[in-house]
């Protein structure tokens, strides 16, 4: 393990020109968060791109801003009309954080996005990569980043052994970020960095002649591009099954089907969802608590819903119901008669949003 590598000041020069040079030929430049940049767009970017491909994120970061054109009206957003537009994008707690960190920089720094690091770290969902690329690319602070695109350059050029998330390979990046970093033209750097590892530097099928740093990479020297960075060892991801009920009833020419929102912390936290039972002869039981009679039910096609930690099975219940009085379902707003007429502002789980579509385009 390469606990630490020390480079001489006018190599880390070389090595930070050859990428600054590449970029003003061969990098990004016109994606949307690139264009009137500040720290509050160039943060939702970021936060947008963790995880999710940018030809994926451009129409959400569209829609996103434009609902939102500055943290103040971000912060002033409820929460359900922030996960709406966050639907489909998955990792909500992302969203969550974004509008959590808003509100504190609406309260405590004016509405304006704050340019101490320190300060940034400090915000929810943001850690030490992504607030030295705000800074970077907004102000064009000389900060350091590592995300997984950086990380995968920095490992081939050094032959850096490890695997992403073991602190150790981690420590060993963050000192060679540090030490490569310039201190003029960040914000080129940062970005080229970045791009280099999307477009040139990629997990599989590296694109070396394309590559500025191809004369000095370790691992093309010695043909082992496909060897770093190392796997993780793989675990077997666990499966699990649900039943999700998705109770009906006929309202004046509308289908409306009940749901509930999540807790705010877990899995699909905050979102509304239907209603899960582990068993069939658990759906009585639901059902009379939510003042409902059955009077028919179908299963739909089962399908996989597949998190990072596990896969999850999920079986479609519909039902069709009357109430059982005009008692209101509805408790401390935790449940929802919605039309299957119209689409409401409201944070939809990824699997709720499937069955949605299977309800209005199936059955």
């Amino acid at each position: 393990m390469n606990s630490s590598i020390t480079i001489k000041q006018d190599s880390a020069q070389q090595f930070s020109q050859q990428v600054v040079n590449w970029y003003h030929k061969q990098g990004r430049k016109h994606l949307p968060w690139q264009q009137n940049k500040t720290p509050y767009r160039v943060w939702i970017s970021e936060i947008m791109l963790q995880q999710t491909q940018v030809a994926t994120v451009i129409p959400y970061y569209q829609r996103f801003m434009e609902s939102f054109p500055t943290i103040t009206d971000l912060a002033n957003a409820a929460e359900d009309n922030v996960l709406h537009h966050w639907t489909g994008l998955g990792y909500y707690a992302r969203a969550r954080n974004l509008h959590k960190a808003a509100k504190i920089i609406r309260d405590n720094f004016n509405g304006e996005f704050p340019q101490n690091i320190t300060d940034v770290i400090a915000l929810s969902g943001i850690g030490r990569s992504t607030a030295g690329a705000i800074l970077s690319l907004a102000l064009n602070q000389p900060q350091p980043i590592l995300d997984g695109n950086v990380k995968r350059v920095l490992a081939r050029c050094y032959l850096v052994d490890g695997y992403n998330g073991l602190s150790k390979f981690d420590k060993t990046l963050w000192q060679l970020s540090e030490q490569l970093t310039p201190t003029q033209d960040t914000s080129y750097y940062n970005q080229a960095m970045m791009d280099l590892g999307a477009t040139v530097c990629t997990r599989t099928k590296p694109n070396c002649e394309q590559c500025p740093l191809q004369y000095s990479c370790l691992a093309k020297a010695a043909d082992l591009q496909s060897e770093y960075p190392q796997k993780k060892p793989k675990k077997k991801i666990p499966e699990k099954n649900t039943i999700m009920v998705i109770p009906r009833i006929q309202n004046n020419n509308n289908e409306l089907v009940l749901m509930e929102k999540r807790p705010p912390s877990g899995i699909w936290g905050g979102l509304w969802c239907f209603y899960e039972i582990a068993e069939l002869e658990q759906l009585t039981t639901l059902l009379t608590k939510v003042n409902l009679k059955p009077i028919a039910q179908q299963q739909l096609t089962e399908f996989r819903h597949t998190f990072s930690h596990f896969h999850l099975d999920i079986t479609p219940l519909v039902v069709d119901c009357e109430l059982i009085s005009n008692q209101e379902v509805n408790e401390n707003n935790q449940q929802q008669w919605y039309n299957l007429q119209q689409e409401n502002n409201v944070g939809l789980a990824a699997s709720t949003k499937k069955l949605l579509t299977l309800l209005t385009t199936t059955i």
